[in-house]
Protein backbone atom coordinates (compact mmCIF):
# COMPACT_ATOMS: atom_id res chain seq x y z
CA UNK A 1 0.00 0.00 0.00
CA UNK A 2 1.33 3.22 -0.68
CA UNK A 3 2.12 6.06 1.54
CA UNK A 4 -0.22 9.12 1.59
CA UNK A 5 1.28 13.02 1.45
CA UNK A 6 0.77 12.76 5.16
CA UNK A 7 2.36 10.05 6.26
CA UNK A 8 5.07 10.47 3.83
CA UNK A 9 5.46 14.36 5.85
CA UNK A 10 6.28 12.50 9.07
CA UNK A 11 8.16 9.79 7.82
CA UNK A 12 10.40 12.02 6.21
CA UNK A 13 12.68 13.51 9.72
CA UNK A 14 13.76 16.87 7.91
CA UNK A 15 11.62 19.64 6.62
CA UNK A 16 13.27 21.48 4.11
CA UNK A 17 10.50 24.35 4.38
CA UNK A 18 11.85 25.82 7.17
CA UNK A 19 13.27 29.04 6.30
CA UNK A 20 10.70 30.26 3.47
CA UNK A 21 8.91 33.31 3.40
CA UNK A 22 5.26 32.47 3.02
CA UNK A 23 4.31 35.85 2.39
CA UNK A 24 7.05 36.32 -0.34
CA UNK A 25 5.94 33.06 -1.14
CA UNK A 26 2.98 33.49 -2.44
CA UNK A 27 3.40 36.75 -3.75
CA UNK A 28 6.01 35.05 -6.31
CA UNK A 29 4.06 32.40 -7.49
CA UNK A 30 2.00 34.59 -9.59
CA UNK A 31 4.80 35.75 -11.24
CA UNK A 32 7.65 32.61 -11.25
CA UNK A 33 7.13 28.93 -12.66
CA UNK A 34 7.61 26.06 -10.13
CA UNK A 35 11.00 25.49 -11.42
CA UNK A 36 11.84 29.11 -10.64
CA UNK A 37 10.34 28.77 -7.27
CA UNK A 38 12.43 25.54 -6.35
CA UNK A 39 15.66 27.33 -7.45
CA UNK A 40 14.77 30.69 -5.34
CA UNK A 41 13.97 29.29 -1.99
CA UNK A 42 16.84 26.00 -2.42
CA UNK A 43 13.76 23.58 -2.32
CA UNK A 44 12.70 20.40 -4.72
CA UNK A 45 9.97 20.73 -6.81
CA UNK A 46 7.78 18.08 -5.34
CA UNK A 47 7.97 20.55 -2.48
CA UNK A 48 6.99 23.68 -3.91
CA UNK A 49 3.73 21.73 -4.95
CA UNK A 50 2.98 20.55 -2.15
CA UNK A 51 2.80 23.92 -0.62
CA UNK A 52 0.64 25.36 -3.42
CA UNK A 53 -1.51 22.57 -2.56
CA UNK A 54 -1.21 23.10 1.19
CA UNK A 55 -2.03 27.35 0.56
CA UNK A 56 -4.68 26.74 -1.73
CA UNK A 57 -7.16 25.01 0.62
CA UNK A 58 -6.70 28.29 2.71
Amino acid sequence: MRAGSKQESVGNGHHQLIGVDFHDFIQKEQQFTNYELAEEYGISLRNVKELKRKLSRN
